[in-house]
């Protein structure tokens, strides 16, 4: 695939299927040997591995949407700058939920062979938007609420 496809593929991804929370077609655009890398550790997850993943992330931001900002690319790599949008609807890391739209960018790598997103990795800025929703607070900043 060239490039262009390669991006245009990935940005399909996150708006066509991640925002809307279409799991059957997933494997439209992910492949079976599919791999999320977080630090230094690979997760081999395949195709149902991916759906989950998506499910997880819409039951505590059932709203969600991403939308990709910009994008480079080079061989078989596409780097997308991303704003995703949900409203906090569900315990998240121990973080109960708000009921807050939270507004939070990352930067997402994949990988595309074949068609497919064969890797992904990537990082959020979710710490700025869940200290503006009040949802956690700095160490030894009083919350608003206290006397």
């Amino acid at each position: 695939m060239s490039i262009e496809r390669n991006k245009e593929l990935v940005r399909r991804y996150y708006e066509e299927v991640v925002s809307t929370g279409d799991i059957e077609r997933v494997p439209e655009f992910i492949a079976s040997e599919y791999t999320e890398v977080y630090g230094n550790v690979r997760y081999t997850l395949g195709v149902e591995g991916a759906k989950e993943h998506v499910q997880g992330v819409r039951r505590v931001y059932p709203d969600l949407r991403v939308t990709v900002d910009h994008q480079i690319a080079e061989a078989d790599w596409v780097v997308s700058l991303v704003t995703a949008r949900g409203t906090h609807s569900a315990e998240w890391l121990g973080i109960p939920a708000s009921g807050t739209e939270l507004a939070f960018t990352g930067v997402n790598v994949d990988r595309v062979i074949g068609g497919r997103i064969t890797e992904h990795g990537g990082a959020a800025n979710l710490l700025e938007p869940m200290l503006e929703a009040g949802v956690i607070r700095a160490a030894g900043k009083p919350d608003s609420s206290d006397p």
